[in-house]
């Protein structure tokens, strides 16, 4: 029970952090407009994402405008939007995978346990991936942030801050490492330990060696 247990919790916390990390790849809350001085750079503030930036106007109307090209996105860029989609495409396979090995479901009948508890395993894996891939363009752009914003050589307007979508990326890549690690433990293989044939042998007959030994070729007097 305690495994089913940390099964399901696994598997609820890696769903909470693939929803978490969609809305994070879709929301153009990455970088922010920077605050020097207590005052706006710009009059407007801009809002960047993967996909698009917003302008937010004093008047309280937003405008938004999706990137024209890929390719004239920087090398970050690109690969920040290569490595989000591809961390919740195998969050997709790896949730399949765990549902099917799960061991209150039934997709693939109960009678085989050991193949159930090898694909929760590598459900597990998978979560654990998808949360390395998607971490890797949250720190990255994070560094890049905040490396522009101590930099002395780059103009005030272009200064940016973290933005409210970095941190939840870290949320989502945190649920996906433990909710992948919970799923891989909570699938130990059905029975426990197996113990060597030779071995179980002979911790099921103890005295067969002994009786062995303690028989003696019957002696000749003739």
């Amino acid at each position: 029970m305690a495994s089913t247990g940390l099964q399901l919790l696994g598997l609820i916390l890696t769903v909470l952090g693939w929803v978490f990390g969609a809305l994070v790849c879709a929301a153009p809350l990455w970088r922010v407009s920077a605050f020097v001085g207590g005052e706006l750079v710009i009059a407007q503030v801009l809002w960047e994402g993967l996909w698009m930036n917003c302008l937010s106007q004093t008047t309280g109307q937003i405008q938004c405008k999706t990137y024209d090209s890929t390719l004239a996105l920087p090398s970050s860029g690109q690969a920040a939007r290569g490595l989000t989609v591809l961390s919740l495409l195998l969050c997709l396979l790896a949730l399949m995978l765990g549902v099917a090995g799960a061991k209150c479901t039934h997709c693939m009948g109960d009678a085989n346990q050991a193949s159930k508890a090898r694909l929760a395993r590598l459900s597990g894996v998978l979560f654990l991936v998808a949360g390395l891939a998607y971490l890797i363009p949250i720190c990255w752009t994070a560094h890049a942030i905040i490396r522009d914003f101590y930099d002395p050589n780059v103009a005030a307007p272009l200064k940016r801050e973290l933005g409210p979508a970095l941190y939840l990326g870290w949320g989502a890549s945190l649920l996906l490492l433990v909710g992948g690690s919970l799923l891989h433990v909570g699938s130990s293989p059905p029975g426990g330990r197996v113990l060597p044939v030779l071995g179980g042998a002979t911790k099921d007959n103890p005295h067969t060696g002994a009786a062995g030994e303690g028989k003696q070729p019957e002696k000749s007097f003739v």
